[in-house]
């Protein structure tokens, strides 16, 4: 199965500080996601690769990071994941969940292709209880 990386799983990877200074739980998780790209099964979204890019100061750091998401094509998307991403923010409204736009995209496109979300954003767990949506862990 394809599993579709947040922002902060890849945020953690590729912006992270020296890896003696990153916590155990966070190594682990940058293993799982080593793991899923090996394994040829890391997917990206093109608003994450742009949420990753955006705030970087330094002209070489954007240019090192830009390189490294080349590496990984863009899920190509359709109207109807827009669509479904706006009737799972609109259902996890009506239960008092509220979330951003680029996290009802990851939840609309992994569940339209039966695909699990890698993410450490806890958010994610409260989109679930109301989603249709598989977690990666």
């Amino acid at each position: 199965m394809n599993v579709l990386v947040d922002t902060s799983i890849w945020s953690l990877a590729l912006r992270r500080s020296p890896i003696h200074e990153i916590p155990a739980e966070q190594r682990q998780q940058i293993q799982l996601l080593e793991e899923l790209i090996l394994a040829g099964r890391a997917r990206l979204l093109g608003l994450v690769r742009q949420e990753l890019l955006s705030g970087i100061k330094r002209q070489e750091q954007f240019v090192r990071l830009r390189g490294q998401l080349r590496t990984f094509p863009d899920v190509e998307l359709e109207g109807a994941d827009y669509e479904r991403a706006a009737e799972m923010n609109n259902k996890c409204r009506s239960h008092g969940v509220s979330g951003n736009l680029t996290d009802y995209l990851i939840c609309s496109v992994s569940s339209s292709r039966d695909w699990a979300i890698y993410t450490s954003d806890r958010d994610f767990d409260r989109y679930a209880r109301h989603l249709d949506i598989k977690l990666y862990s």
